[in-house]
């Protein structure tokens, strides 16, 4: 188990290490778009690690490449598709459209 904290809200959560931060976010109740279904497919679920990104899973080519299309991407950007968590707390920032 490990926390999650999701921010705006500052909704915390202990969740299971080893699934995707997208799969734990849904599980936990979140709402976060995943219009590919967790394939590195569309970017839909970007997210910015605020604190813990050294407890998640090295982003892997299709998920860079991805991210290399989308606007506003920094150097905390992850997909919650691809980035599985590990044994320590995670803040994750929620991006919101209107």
């Amino acid at each position: 188990m490990t926390t999650l904290t999701v921010l705006p809200s500052g909704k915390t959560y202990d969740v299971a290490a080893g699934i995707t931060l997208l799969k734990a976010l849904l599980d936990a109740g979140e709402h976060i778009a995943h219009k590919c279904e967790g394939k590195a497919e569309c970017g839909s679920c970007h997210v910015f690690i605020q604190e813990g990104r050294k407890s998640l899973s090295k982003a892997q080519r299709a998920e860079n490449d991805r991210l290399d299309t989308i606007i506003g991407v920094g150097s905390k950007s992850r997909l919650a598709c691809q980035a599985v968590l590990g044994d320590e707390a995670v803040t994750v920032e929620l991006l919101s459209f209107v």
